[in-house]
């Protein structure tokens, strides 16, 4: 398949989800990105269309960063990062994004470890 292809039905993908899944102040969208080498996970209101709260391998916050990765132990980490910097803004329910990724592997690891933060999907 073409890389072009691929890029296209990904993002066809993404906005299919997009439409189902929307965040409030109440509930915030935690959107959830993979890329090759790093893990970004932001807390949004769509309503407002500001973001309110985010982490990711590259923060300067994140101890050790440079030895985390988009693996599951890097997912893990950051899962359990993003539910204190939700905590830390007040936030206890959201709704979950994983960016048109299937649920399994990492997507499933920073999802378990942030229920475990105490968030709630």
């Amino acid at each position: 398949m073409l890389t072009q292809k691929k890029h296209r039905l990904a993002k066809l993908r993404r906005l299919r989800i997009r439409k189902k899944v929307a965040g409030t102040a109440a509930r915030p969208r935690m959107s959830v990105r993979f890329t090759n080498q790093n893990i970004y996970v932001q807390f949004i209101d769509d309503a407002a269309g500001r973001t309110l709260a985010s982490t990711s391998t590259r923060a300067t916050k994140v101890a050790d960063r440079d030895r985390l990765a988009a693996n599951i132990p890097g997912a893990k980490r950051i899962g359990a990062l993003a539910a204190e910097a939700a905590k830390a803004q007040g936030i206890s329910r959201v709704v979950f994004d994983r960016g048109g990724a299937q649920y399994h592997g990492k997507v499933k690891a920073l999802a378990d470890a942030a229920r475990e933060g105490g968030l709630q999907f």
